[in-house]
């Protein structure tokens, strides 16, 4: 166990799926890490029920975590948060107004006339309408009209990484990042609250703008105490997790494409041309930390992964099964979920020759690996659509299944991509860089060539593939090509 130089950095990742508190050490080294499941609770304010995130239950946990670590504590200089996307928190002075809303609620009412306002600004805000909650604007419009009184009465609005440093340290901050995130409240190439907040007077209750990467204040002096932390720990304005795991290969490669997975897989061109924006499409732009509008493709490949291995352990997928996939022309077509995505509105299939075919025909180790190849080809599709530059380097779980980084890199250019190999996933790996982005001490990342399948019908199968998608989609390859 390691404390070089007597300098940790606690990175609190809450994602959609699992919350991670991670300390590593001053060379990038992970130290100690604690996890947790993450859930939605039912919340009920004014008699009306909505579901919502569980900040209680993560605060207590956190505070467990953070105990648990022992004498490692007292090495502590640095916290940063990277939170996922579409949330935002409502505070009246430092307690919550009102719980903070799950994007997945259902309940989320249509709001047809704001839906067609920022769907007509979507050249401002580059932020396409999307299902549920997803846009961070529809939630803010149902909150007022079925909890307006709370709403009124809260006088700050902060971004979810942005409420965790305010949990951590009593100071309040806005990001932009989160608020380019797809939230219909952002213009990213005026660097503004967009008109529809502004009309709706929103934008006049974030908290004040400040850098990812900043030092928002010392934690909390009662925090310190009751957690046994020191009283010198600096809190980071904080990050979405995407965008974390953007910044941690920035530097190396500032013009590049990350695949980040999880939950969400998200496709992130730096470079790209923003004239391949697509609403229906959910081809969106998004704001690095660095302030730089990003080219951005992602649909729900984590959830929708799971659900075509239908209870099958995603292990099981092997390249020897693939093979025999494709060569029987077994496919599956989109969508598997239906949050967001280039394919929305589509139910998904399982289709060969004959036609459709049912899930339950296949055995455990088919489900798992079509699931593989299928994410992979929505990849490629997401990569070549938002006309990519290389290196592209695969992070986060994908990186770890050969079928998902075989198939992409035989679909891509030769040497195109590239696969992170690094003892930290992308998220936390960013967090950790962006804690120390004004340091001397820069960090390289840990990634090697991907390796690709030589099944030589692996293109034709795209091809095929993309031509039975109803929806118009080009069949040639990804046309990006290595730096030199």
């Amino acid at each position: 166990m390691s404390m070089r130089d007597g300098d940790l950095t606690a990175v609190l990742d809450v994602g959609k799926t699992r919350v991670k508190l991670l300390l590593v050490d001053a060379a990038g080294a992970l130290v100690a890490s604690r996890e947790r499941a993450n859930q939605s609770v039912a919340a009920k304010v004014d008699g009306t029920p909505y579901l919502a995130l569980d900040t209680e239950g993560i605060a207590s946990w956190l505070r467990e975590a953070i105990v648990s670590l022992g004498p490692l504590r007292n090495a502590l200089h640095r916290f940063i948060v990277a939170t996922h996307g579409a949330a935002l928190a409502a505070l009246r002075g430092d307690a919550l107004a009102l719980p903070i809303p799950d994007y997945e609620f259902e309940g989320f009412d249509a709001h047809a006339a704001l839906r067609a306002e920022a769907t007509a600004a979507f050249g401002a805000s580059l932020s396409p309408d999307l299902p549920l909650g997803l846009n961070v604007a529809t939630q803010l419009s149902w909150l007022q009209q079925h909890h307006g009184d709370a709403l009124a009465a809260a006088d700050t609005l902060l971004p979810y990484p942005q409420f965790w440093a305010h949990w951590l340290c009593g100071r309040a901050a806005s990001e932009v990042s989160s608020l380019g995130c797809h939230t219909h409240l952002w213009e990213p190439q005026q660097g503004q609250f967009s008109a529809l907040a502004r009309r709706h007077g929103w934008a006049a209750k974030f908290a004040t703008m400040r850098r990812a990467w900043e030092v928002l204040g010392p934690i909390r002096p009662e925090l310190a105490t009751a957690l046994g932390l020191p009283a010198g720990v600096r809190v980071h304005v904080g990050v979405h997790d995407t965008n974390a795991c953007l910044a941690g290969y920035l530097r190396s490669w500032p013009r590049m494409t990350m695949v980040s997975s999880g939950t969400w897989i998200m496709a992130m061109a730096p470079g790209a041309p923003l004239r391949v924006l697509d609403p229906a499409r959910d081809l969106q732009g998004m704001v690095s930390v660095r302030n730089e509008v990003v080219a951005t493709a992602r649909f729900m490949g984590g959830r929708e992964l799971l659900a075509l291995c239908g209870g099958a352990d995603p292990a099981l997928a092997n390249l020897d099964v693939m093979d025999d996939l494709v060569r029987r022309g077994v496919m599956a077509l989109p969508a598997w979920s239906l949050q967001g995505g280039p394919f929305m509105g589509r139910t998904g299939e399982i289709v060969d020759h004959t036609g459709t075919i049912a899930q339950s025909s296949l055995a455990p180790a088919e489900r798992a690996t079509l699931a593989a190849l299928y994410v992979a080809q929505v990849t490629a599709w997401m990569i070549e659509h938002l006309g990519a530059t290389a290196p592209v380097v695969l992070d986060g779980p994908i990186a770890r299944n050969a079928v998902i980084c075989g198939v992409l890199a035989a679909l891509l250019p030769p040497h195109a991509v590239q696969v992170n190999v690094d003892e930290l996933e992308g998220t936390a790996r960013g967090a950790w860089v962006l804690a120390r982005w004004t340091g001397t001490q820069g960090w390289t990342p840990r990634t090697e060539a991907a390796v690709a399948h030589p099944g030589r019908e692996l293109r034709g199968y795209q091809q095929r593939w993309v031509a039975r998608l109803t929806t118009p989609a080009s069949s040639r390859i990804p046309s990006c090509a290595p730096e030199k």
